[in-house]
């Protein structure tokens, strides 16, 4: 009939699936919300090799930061030992630059993986207090991923700062410029003290376990992981104490000098009795950090 609707026409391939019993509708993308998108991409495994891959680079950056450390603790080294520091030493090596690349891809992968937990992550807590705290807190982790990645690029296009220059001390005194500054470099300071004392928690208690399948933990080498990730994590959080430590101490003082970077907080530390062996444990976790960090990666488990 003239105006009539005609039917769809189907394909040989698509009677053969009809008579097989497969469903061959097509879903109404128009009907998918943008929550239902992001939940997808959360449950695939797309999202787990980007995550791993950021962890890997997580733990080059720390076995770098752990060697700074410790030829800090024997007066050498051309480097800060900071995160700026590392990816520098890095660079200064002949597959450093395309090594460092890799590393920002890697890191933009975990800013990308914090961001869906963000929005749809950590279905396994009950307590929606508690949820909305821990996607909050995978905000602070995509900013800081994100952070990083942005100074490891800036290096491998041949940028960033010089070695003399101190990060840390110059946020600290553009944020002391601003109104209240003396207050904010204080609260960031106890930030970093509160984020110190999260690390030495997760790692006395071992609550990091819980990021990891349960066979990692069995076994020589699982005892092995469960090591390192206790001393990386402690030594994390004593780097951290002593650099938010020194953010207070420059808000008190209202002397941006007084703060610094992870360089400054490992410096400080040798200044210490005792300083030396010290800083060379605190170098000694971070490369433990680093280590567990491939293991984390092998062995990951999202909730």
């Amino acid at each position: 009939m003239p105006g009539a609707a005609r039917p769809a026409e189907v394909s040989g391939c698509q009677r053969w699936l009809i008579r097989k019993g497969i469903d061959t509708t097509m879903p109404d993308v128009s009907t998918i919300s943008p929550r239902q998108t992001a939940h997808a991409a959360k449950d695939s495994g797309g999202l787990d090799q980007l995550a791993r891959a950021g962890i890997v680079a997580l733990g080059v950056v720390h076995l770098l930061l752990g060697w700074l450390a410790i030829q800090l603790m024997f007066g050498g080294g051309g480097e800060q030992a900071d995160q700026q520091g590392a990816m520098r030493e890095l660079a200064g090596t002949p597959v450093g630059r395309p090594l460092l690349w890799l590393i920002v891809a890697g890191l933009a992968g975990l800013v990308v993986w914090q961001l869906v937990e963000a929005a749809v992550g950590h279905r396994d807590q009950d307590d929606e207090k508690t949820r909305t705290a821990k996607r909050a807190l995978s905000v602070g982790k995509a900013v800081l991923y994100g952070a990083l990645a942005w100074s490891a690029g800036k290096v491998a296009a041949g940028g960033g700062s010089g070695s003399g220059d101190s990060s840390g001390e110059t946020f600290t005194a553009r944020l002391m410029s601003q109104p209240a500054g003396q207050v904010l470099v204080g609260l960031v300071g106890l930030a970093v003290i509160a984020a110190g004392i999260y690390f030495v928690r997760k790692g006395i208690t071992r609550n990091f376990e819980r990021k990891l399948e349960p066979q990692a933990t069995a076994g020589g080498t699982g005892t092995a992981l469960v090591r390192l990730g206790i001393a990386g994590h402690i030594a994390k959080g004593v780097a951290y104490g002593v650099l938010g430590g020194l953010f207070v101490a420059a808000a008190i003082e209202h002397d941006p000098e007084r703060s610094g970077g992870l360089d400054d907080a490992l410096k400080t530390l040798l200044g210490q009795p005792g300083g030396d062996v010290l800083v060379g444990a605190v170098g000694l976790g971070l490369a433990a950090y680093g280590a567990y960090c491939f293991g984390w990666a092998r062995h990951l488990r999202r909730a």
